[in-house]
């Protein structure tokens, strides 16, 4: 999909006519993460839309990226492809960015996996520093080529930084809203996960304590506690 001149490579899975739920990786991730969850979607009736991220896969590598870049493509792919009210689930960069949208568009329902909620007095830059980010994503995608260091860097370098407007903005979201952790295997705090459940209008909070990417390393135990919620 071609949106402003920005290329914006996607997947899409199931019944056309189905409820329709976008799904959003992480920093140095694409798509084809999402494939095992997006078959159990559409085994629903459901029908999947994973994009990949600007700098990812196969979408347009740029010369500079924000938190915004992200969340527009992703807004400008719902108005392209006429997507009113989809369910947004997000990992990681992918869930900040669901994030965003949803505090801009009304949603049906929103998944934040192990969301890096920016903190309010700079507590989150021991936790997103590159030795923990390195040895994160050892032997991931991120050994592959298959996206844009800068775009991952720059989210990293943004997200650093204490951002108190995004939790004021949280209470706008006022869709029902599934928060996951991944407990203390995760190089984020469990307790800042938490807040921001508490923070959503319509939030609940479900740990699954086996790190920071959760639908990749329990995927069965993703699936039953996100499908549930969707329905």
């Amino acid at each position: 999909m071609d949106l402003d001149g920005m290329r914006v490579s996607y997947r899409s899975t199931g019944d056309p006519r189905g409820p329709v739920a976008v799904l959003l990786h992480g920093g140095g991730s694409d798509a084809s993460t999402w494939d095992r969850f997006a078959a159990a979607l559409a085994g629903a009736g459901w029908r999947a839309i994973a994009p990949d991220l600007p700098g990812h896969g196969g979408s347009t590598r740029l010369r500079a990226y924000t938190l915004a870049t992200h969340r527009d493509a992703v807004a400008g792919l719902l108005d392209a492809l006429g997507l009113d009210r989809p369910a947004l689930v997000g990992h990681s960069l992918g869930a900040h960015t669901a994030s965003l949208v949803a505090m801009d568009r009304p949603v049906s329902r929103l998944v934040l996996e192990d969301p890096p909620a920016p903190s309010r007095d700079g507590e989150l830059a021991a936790e997103l520093s590159p030795t923990r980010v390195a040895a994160l994503f050892a032997g991931s995608l991120l050994r592959r080529g298959r996206y844009h260091p800068r775009a991952l860097t720059s989210a990293i370098r943004e997200l650093r930084r204490p951002d108190p407007s995004w939790w004021q903005r949280l209470p706008a979201i006022t869709a029902p809203a599934l928060v996951l952790s991944g407990g203390p295997r995760s190089h984020l705090a469990s307790r800042r996960t938490a807040e921001v459940a508490a923070e959503l209008p319509d939030g609940r909070f479900v740990t699954i304590p086996v790190g920071h990417r959760i639908h990749s390393l329990a995927p069965d135990d993703f699936r039953d506690a996100v499908l549930p919620f969707l329905m």
